[in-house]
């Protein structure tokens, strides 16, 4: 499981540390000092950099595009954006890098408290307003950060429609009255699972699952070895790895042929880019998930049924 929502969750950025400093001391040289802290624009809403996916989503939702400035270069990679490829593709993309960020002149910075410290240092000292974000690992920590970056970027009102949107979202894939949850791992890479307090296990409990990792003691990014998951079978295994991804299956530990032989347990493909992010990865998240539950516990009648496997996101047996 990542880290988190941000700069820590991938490589550093290439000055670190004293090495850093010695960058920003040269660069505060060469600035002539009216120019290493730049006068506020006149102008009605700031500019912004967002310097990890997470924000770089809910940015694109609640600004306008003139904005922003540059979003994280993690947003133009499929294999790690929370943003639909055509958005992305239409804003400029950054590194991060202290040369970067300050060339682009930008009212505000979007980071993660995962930041490191030496470049937020390095931001500061530059005069470059940093503002930093945690991580949403509840779906109502995630609506007060939609809250706060929209109204960061000048559009409250914004910000309160993508809440709204959620909201419906999660509303329409909330289990019947009296559904039982359905027990359920989610099983990443490597068989890696994530645990209590992250955002995918609060998305399942809203939307009729129970976190069947976790009630076994297994906590966050702890790995469920495949012959425990042979002796204690779940009812379903949400497959979030590569395979979920590729719909190649090739991850080893996922596509296991011995889990075949779990004839009560089904399985579904659960895209690893739901996972993490909360903004408006939350309504793809919850409608995934009440797709693969409407699937194998119909809302009328009771117990299982077996599902059709479809190939890109079926649920098989």
């Amino acid at each position: 499981m990542r880290k988190g929502a941000g700069e820590g969750l991938f490589p550093p950025t290439p000055f670190t540390g004293a090495a850093l400093l010695l960058v920003v001391t040269a660069l505060s040289g060469c600035i002539p000092q009216s120019s290493a802290a730049p006068e506020p624009r006149e102008r009605g809403r700031p500019t912004l950099v967002s310097l990890n996916p997470c924000t770089d989503a809910i940015l694109a939702e609640v600004a306008d595009p003139a904005q922003i400035l540059a979003i994280s270069h993690y947003s133009k990679d499929p294999r790690s954006s929370s943003m639909d490829a055509a958005l992305a593709s239409s804003l400029p993309a950054t590194r991060g890098t202290v040369e970067e960020v300050l060339a682009l002149r930008p009212d505000l910075v979007l980071g993660s408290t995962f930041i490191d410290p030496a470049t937020a240092s390095a931001y500061r000292r530059l005069g470059l307003h940093l503002e930093t974000l945690g991580m949403a690992n509840t779906v109502e920590a995630s609506r007060d950060q939609i809250r706060q970056i929209a109204r960061l970027a000048g559009h409250p009102a914004r910000g309160e429609a993508l809440v709204a949107r959620i909201d419906a979202a999660l509303a329409a894939a909330a289990p019947p009255a009296g559904a039982s949850p359905v027990p359920t791992v989610v099983w990443q890479s490597g068989g890696m699972v994530p645990g209590d307090g992250t955002l995918i296990a609060d998305l399942l409990r809203r939307t009729g699952f129970a976190n069947f990792a976790a009630a076994r003691g297994l906590g966050q990014a702890d790995l469920l070895p495949l012959e425990r998951m042979l002796a204690d079978p779940p009812a379903l295994i949400l497959v979030a790895g590569q395979g979920a991804e590729t719909g190649r299956g090739d991850d080893r530990v996922l596509s296991h042929p011995a889990l075949k032989a779990l004839k009560s347990t089904r399985r579904a493909t659960f895209d690893s880019r739901l996972l993490y992010c909360g903004g408006p990865t939350l309504i793809a998240a919850a409608r995934r998930l009440a797709e693969v539950r409407t699937q194998i516990v119909p809302d009328k009648g009771s117990g299982t049924t077996p599902g059709v496997f479809r190939d890109g996101g079926g649920v098989s047996r």
